[in-house]
């Protein structure tokens, strides 16, 4: 693996993507105690929900803009947006001005941005990379990701209560750097047809067919509700997985230490992060000897059946060996999972399909509020059930469109070729 050989707008992406989400980790998970502290429980719930649909309501308008007008011109404008809305929240939390209700505001802001530039990134990645490198490229920007999440969540912790205003100013600074990384080092990667004479009516016709188009595509809704089953799982493990052990798991005893399930369920995440940060830079390597599918399917089977042992068992030991078995699985199929994903739509709807399965995460968010509720009126064992048949039915739909997926994908690895000797047709 070497990162070297990665054309230069993938390389680009992996810095500012580590730098914004390290800084970023310090600050927004911990901005729901901030909104709570300032306007109230109920109402910190209320302002985060329509934190959240805001962001899935542009993530579709971000997906068709990126088709319509470039990547690079979406991105910029994000990324512009995003600094103005970072150095406001900063202005509103600083020794000279404070006001949480204009950081809700600039919290808004951010998430239109990531609405808007996510489908644009995740189809630029696609465009300028090489079907060989991708497996590569998603292993480390999945041990980015985790490592840069761990960092800041730590430091986050010691730092948010007495130094907001100081991390709102790094991460003002990281805003900055990003809007110039990309706005004088990246250049454009997919070259769209002409819009300008197009009314706002035609902009909506055309959005509209756009999607339609998206969710016809059987194989690739049926992709994506796959892996949104399957991630659902570990969700749960900060939602009713984390709730189940504080009040079910007795006081433990291991090494002269004393602790109950909060602590497990910390001791759970750091297994986790730290055996992902071990394993991800490797994870190609392991996946090249086998089959795509065959690493798919498998690592479903043992990531769901690891996440259902944890969702119900209090023993110590077995929840530790059941969360090496599912992040080992976890490692292996992020790759896979994402390659296919890759190969499945087509360019001139790449930043479309990005939206519609950028969604998951969100979609996956709601499932577990939905366990949460349900596991108040039912049995441990019937929301372990629950939480199971979830993960069963993803592995079930990928076992049915693997070899549509693999059509896809061989089809998709044919054409390549051609268009690079054609670059015009």
């Amino acid at each position: 693996m070497n990162i070297l050989k990665f054309h230069r707008t993938i390389k680009i992406r992996l810095v500012e993507s580590f730098l914004s989400s390290t800084i970023g980790g310090m600050i927004f998970p911990f901005m729901a105690i901030y909104l709570s502290h300032h306007f109230g429980a109920k109402t910190a719930g209320l302002l985060l929900l329509v934190n959240v649909f805001i962001g899935i309501l542009i993530n579709f308008f971000g997906g068709y803009f990126s088709d319509q007008f470039g990547r690079k011109k979406v991105i910029v404008f994000a990324e512009t947006l995003r600094f103005f809305a970072f150095f406001t929240m900063m202005l509103s939390n600083s020794p000279w001005f404070f006001s949480p209700l204009l950081t809700f505001f600039t919290m808004t802001a951010n998430s239109i941005c990531w609405g808007l530039a996510g489908p644009a990134t995740q189809a630029m990645l696609i465009d300028v990379s090489k079907p060989e490198e991708r497996k590569t490229m998603y292993s480390i920007m999945y041990w980015a990701n985790n490592l840069s999440i761990a960092l800041g969540g730590v430091i986050g912790g010691f730092l948010f209560k007495n130094y907001l205003f100081e991390l709102l100013l790094s991460l003002s600074a990281a805003a900055l750097l990003t809007w110039v990384l990309i706005t004088f080092f990246i250049e454009e990667s997919y070259a769209t047809e002409k819009t300008a004479g197009k009314t706002v009516r035609e902009h909506v016709h055309g959005m509209l067919n756009g999607y339609k188009e998206v969710f016809l595509d059987r194989v690739f809704i049926l992709f994506v509700l796959a892996g949104l089953l399957v991630l659902s799982m570990e969700f749960q493990l900060t939602n009713y997985i984390g709730i189940r052990l504080a009040n079910e798991m007795a006081e433990q005893h291991l090494f002269g230490w004393t602790f109950g399930g909060i602590e497990m369920l910390g001791f759970l995440r750091t297994e986790n992060t730290i055996l992902v940060v071990l394993m991800a830079l490797v994870a190609t390597k392991i996946v090249e000897r086998f089959k795509d599918r065959h690493t798919l399917i498998v690592s479903c089977i043992v990531f769901v059946v690891g996440y259902a042992v944890i969702s119900y068992s209090n023993h110590i030991w077995l929840l530790f060996f059941a969360m090496l078995a599912a992040t080992v699985a976890e490692v292996l199929r992020v790759p896979v999972q994402q390659n296919y994903m890759a190969e499945l739509p087509p360019e001139h709807a790449r930043s479309s399909y990005m939206a519609v399965s950028g969604l998951t995460f969100n979609l996956a968010m709601l499932i577990c509020s939905v366990t949460v509720t349900l596991s108040s009126f039912i049995s441990s064992m019937a929301t372990t059930i629950f939480i199971t048949s979830m993960g069963v039915i993803g592995i079930f739909l990928f076992y049915r469109i693997v070899p549509a997926l693999d059509q896809r994908v061989h089809s998709a690895e044919a054409e390549t070729p051609l268009k690079a000797a054609n670059p015009h047709s």
